[in-house]
């Protein structure tokens, strides 16, 4: 399966609570920060709902 790197370019500050709750659940605190998965349905869509605050790039 294909790998996906996440990196958080905007604040969470004035997001919606389920915002935070998925940019959290994704492993990222902190802006500029990046992690990597598993390009697995349920990643996508958590990075789907919170595209406005994270870029994300296939390896």
């Amino acid at each position: 399966m294909a790998r996906v790197i996440i990196t958080q370019i905007k604040s969470t500050n004035n997001a919606n609570k389920n915002h935070i709750a998925t940019i959290r659940a994704l492993g990222l605190k902190k802006i500029g920060q990046t992690v990597e998965h598993e390009a697995t349905p349920s990643i996508m869509g958590m990075v789907r709902q919170v595209a406005h605050l994270v870029r994300c790039e296939e390896v």
